[in-house]
C-alpha cells in the first residue's frame, strides 16, 4: 500500500490500543518500509524501472529481503512487542506495536506483484497478490476505502479525513496509465524512487500524527458565588 494508508493503520491500531503511543505506532506500521529506504540507500537491496514508467507496476522491487521478506516482517514485531513492553512496562503496548509492525507486510501482501521473499536467502517463492498489476483502479478504491475506514474507525477529525481522501487521489496517476503524472521521470532513477517514498513517509506521518491528536480542553475554572 501507499504511504498514507499505512500511516492511516495507525488510527486502527490507536482505537484498539489507546495506551500505545501515537508516534510509536506511527513508526512501527512504517518500520519495513523505513528500513527499505536505508537498504537501498545503502546498497543492500534494489530497485529498477522499465524505460518508460507510466504506473507503479513499472516500478520493480527486484531484491528487499532484508526489510519485506515474511520472516523479516515478522521478527521485526515479535522484537517490536518485547522492546515495546520492556520499555512502557505494559503488554497492550507491545502487542500494539507488533500489529502495527506485521500490519505492513499483510497490507502489501494484499497489493504487491510477487516480489516479497520467504526469508532472507530464500529466493523463490515469493509472494503477493500483485493488485497493482491485474487491478489498478480495483487497488485505488480499496485503498481509499481503507483510509477512510481507518479515519472512521478512529473517529477523526474532517482534517485528517481530508488528508487521507487528497494523498489517495494524488496516487491515482500510479495505478493508472491513462492518468499521467511525475511519475514519469522517475523511468532509470531508482534512488530519486527511494527518496520520494521516504518524502511521502515523512509527510504522511506528521500530518496524520499531528491532525489526530485529541483536543485538550482546560479545566474549568471553579468561579465563586457572590453574596447578593
Amino acid at each position: 500500500m501507499f504511504a498514507i494508508d499505512h500511516a492511516a493503520t495507525a488510527l486502527l491500531v490507536k482505537k484498539k490500543y489507546p495506551a500505545a503511543s501515537m508516534v510509536w505506532l506511527l513508526l512501527s506500521v512504517q518500520l519495513m518500509e523505513i528500513l527499505w529506504v536505508t537498504f537501498n540507500y545503502l546498497g543492500l537491496e534494489r530497485t529498477t524501472t522499465e524505460k518508460a514508467v507510466a504506473s507503479v507496476s513499472d516500478i520493480h522491487l527486484i531484491y528487499m529481503p532484508y526489510s519485506h521478506s515474511i520472516l523479516s516482517g515478522l521478527l521485526l514485531a515479535v522484537l517490536g512487542y518485547f522492546v515495546a513492553r520492556m520499555i512502557s512496562g505494559n503488554r497492550s503496548v507491545g502487542l500494539a506495536v507488533g500489529m502495527a509492525i506485521v500490519s505492513h507486510l499483510v497490507l502489501d501482501l494484499i497489493t504487491h506483484a510477487p516480489d516479497i521473499a520467504l526469508a532472507p536467502g530464500i529466493n523463490q517463492p515469493k509472494f503477493g497478490l500483485g493488485l497493482y498489476g491485474k487491478a489498478p483502479m480495483v487497488a485505488f478504491v480499496l485503498e481509499m476505502v481503507y483510509g477512510a475506514f481507518c479515519w472512521r474507525v478512529f473517529k477523526g477529525s474532517k482534517s485528517l479525513l481530508a488528508v487521507i481522501l487528497l494523498f489517495n487521489l494524488a496516487n491515482l496517476s500510479m495505478l493508472s496509465s491513462a492518468v499521467r503524472g511525475p511519475e514519469e521521470r522517475l523511468a532509470g532513477h531508482p534512488t530519486m524512487i527511494v527518496t520520494v517514498v521516504a518524502a511521502q513517509i515523512a509527510i504522511t506521518l506528521v500530518l496524520v500524527g499531528a491532525l489526530s491528536r485529541r483536543p485538550r480542553f482546560p479545566a474549568r475554572l471553579a468561579v465563586p458565588l457572590s453574596n447578593p
